[in-house]
């Protein structure tokens, strides 16, 4: 392995660690996947993907899954209208609809297509309801994470040259203590 991929590597592995350590993600939770492993290396977005890179996101993610007990779901590129590689039992489990599609490098992206071919059983479905997730290279997972969204911050804000943001789900907040009911004067009024 070499230096910059040993980098990487840690990178990751910081940023999945305290991200679980704020987010508490167990085996009944799925965990979203968005990357560009063209950002990564310091290209734009969907120019010049990389397996190497995709392998190694993909280690790292399969043993966040294993330490947490979450489903994975990798995203696939725009081209695909980021539709989402998952293993055939998350699919089931869920009763999300299967689509007809096989993700290659330039429909799907570098990261949906590694996951797809390494997964045990892999399918792909158009949309999920994410309890959380990792977007590396701004792919923009926002869309597949449950309401509300809540950002998780952590030490490092990049995967190599790869903007990243983290968030997790919460439950809505309906009624409590500043909850209003009733619509006033006064309450209208900024």
């Amino acid at each position: 392995m070499n230096e910059e991929t040993l980098k990487l590597k840690e990178q990751l592995q910081t940023i999945l660690k305290e991200y679980q350590e704020q987010a508490q993600l167990g085996e009944h939770h799925l965990f979203v996947i968005g990357c560009s492993t063209s950002e990564v290396i310091g290209q734009k977005i969907g120019t010049a993907g990389t397996v190497d890179v995709a392998s190694l996101i993909f280690e790292e993610c399969q043993n966040y899954q294993q330490q947490s007990g979450v489903s994975l779901a990798f995203q696939c590129c725009e081209h695909l209208n980021r539709a989402l590689v998952v293993e055939r039992k998350v699919m089931q489990a869920r009763n999300l609809p299967e689509v007809s599609v096989v993700p290659v490098q330039h429909a799907g992206g570098a990261m949906a297509t590694f996951a797809f071919g390494h997964m045990k059983d892999p399918v792909v479905v158009e949309f999920i309801q994410a309890d959380g997730g990792i977007d590396i290279g701004d792919t923009f997972i926002g869309m597949h994470v449950k309401h509300v969204a809540v950002p998780i911050r952590t030490s490092l804000k990049d995967l190599g040259n790869a903007h990243v943001t983290l968030a997790k789900s919460r439950p809505k907040l309906i009624g409590g203590p500043r909850a209003v009911y009733e619509k006033t004067k006064e309450n209208l009024s900024c």
